[in-house]
C-alpha cells in the first residue's frame, strides 16, 4: 500500500501518460527506488579532474608550508616579528580550510551535506577574505613596519569589513537559501546580484589604491614594487569576476564559466601568490644576509684572489 502511493507521487500527470495500466504499476516501485539519489552517483556532478585540479595545487602548497615549517618557526622566533607571526598563522589556517574546500566539492551534490558544504565555504571564505582584507589595511598604512599597535588597527578594520561581508552571507545563505556556494544553480538572479557587488567592492578598492599610485598621493603609499605587482594582479582577477557575475546575472553561460575559472584561479593560486609577495623574502633574507657574511670572510681570506688573476 505505502509502495503505491509513493508509486503515484513519482508518476507523471495522468495526461502525459501513454498506454499505462496495472502492470506498469507493480513496476514503479523498482524504477522510483533506482530514481533514489545515492552519494557515489552524485560524484559525477563535477567530475574527478574538476576535483583534482583544485585539490592538487592545494595539497602541494601546504606539503610546501609543511616541509618549511620547522625552519620558518625558528625564524619567526629569532626574528619576534608580531606581523609576520600573524600573517603566517593566518595563512596555514587558510590554506588549510582551502584544502578541505577544494577536496570536498562533492558535497554540493550529495543529499544531507548541504548545510556542511555551505559552512565550508563561508569559513574558507572568511580565511581568504580575511588575509586579503587586511593585507590591504596594513600596507596602506604609513606605519607599515611598526608592530602591535599598526596590527592591531588593521585587523579592527579588516574584522569589521570582514564580518560584516560573511554576516551579509550567512543570511543569504541560511536565512533566505541564496544557494550562494552552489555551482549547479547557475540561474538565481540573488546569487549573482550578491556576488556581483562582492567583486565591485573588491575591484573598487584595488583600483582605488592603483589610482593613489600614479596621482599625486602616491607618497602615502608604502613604497614596495611588489605590493603593486600584488594590487594589480587582484585588479585584474577581481574585474574579470565582477564581469563574469554581471554576465552570469544576465542570463548569459559565458558569464558563470568566466566566473567559475576565476574561481578555480583564486583557490589554487591566491595563497601561494600571498606567500611569495610578501613572506617569502622574510624567510630568505637571513639566509641571504649570512651567505654574504660568508662571501665577506672567504674574499678576505683571499680565496677568491686566484680569480682576479
Amino acid at each position: 500500500m505505502a509502495n503505491n502511493q509513493t508509486t503515484q507521487y513519482l508518476l507523471p500527470p495522468a495526461g502525459d501518460i501513454i498506454n499505462t495500466d496495472h502492470h506498469h504499476h507493480h513496476h514503479h516501485p523498482l524504477s522510483s527506488s533506482s530514481l533514489q539519489p545515492s552519494p557515489f552517483s552524485h560524484y559525477q556532478c563535477h567530475g574527478l579532474w574538476y576535483t583534482a585540479v583544485l585539490s592538487i595545487p592545494a595539497v602541494l602548497f601546504v606539503l610546501y608550508l609543511g616541509f618549511h615549517l620547522k625552519k620558518n618557526i625558528k625564524k619567526l622566533r629569532h626574528r619576534r616579528s608580531h606581523v609576520m607571526i600573524t600573517y603566517y598563522v593566518l595563512l596555514w589556517f587558510s590554506a588549510t580550510l582551502n584544502l578541505a574546500w577544494c577536496s570536498l566539492q562533492v558535497w554540493q551534490c550529495v543529499p544531507g551535506k548541504e548545510l556542511s558544504y555551505n559552512l565550508l565555504s563561508l569559513l574558507t571564505a572568511l580565511g581568504t577574505l580575511c588575509l586579503e582584507i587586511s593585507l590591504v589595511a596594513f600596507l596602506l598604512q604609513e606605519s607599515y613596519a611598526s608592530g602591535l599597535e599598526a596590527l592591531a588597527h588593521t585587523f579592527i578594520i579588516s574584522g569589521l569589513i570582514v564580518g560584516a561581508d560573511i554576516l551579509l552571507k550567512t543570511i543569504c545563505v541560511f536565512g533566505f537559501n541564496v544557494p550562494l556556494f552552489m555551482d549547479g544553480a547557475t540561474i538565481h538572479r540573488g546569487k549573482w546580484g550578491l556576488w556581483t557587488i562582492d567583486t565591485l567592492l573588491l575591484t573598487c578598492t584595488y583600483g582605488y589604491i592603483l589610482f593613489v599610485h600614479y596621482s599625486t598621493w602616491r607618497d602615502k603609499l608604502p613604497p614596495r614594487p611588489a605590493f603593486y605587482n600584488y594590487v594589480v594582479v587582484m585588479f585584474v582577477m577581481t574585474g574579470i569576476a565582477l564581469f563574469g557575475c554581471g554576465l552570469a546575472a544576465i542570463g548569459v553561460g559565458f558569464g558563470h564559466w568566466l566566473y567559475s575559472f576565476v574561481v578555480i584561479c583564486y583557490h589554487t593560486l591566491y595563497l601561494p601568490f600571498v606567500y611569495i609577495t610578501f613572506l617569502a623574502d622574510f624567510f630568505q633574507e637571513e639566509d641571504l644576509l649570512l651567505d654574504n657574511a660568508y662571501y665577506s670572510e672567504m674574499k678576505d681570506a683571499g680565496f677568491f684572489d686566484s680569480d682576479l688573476e
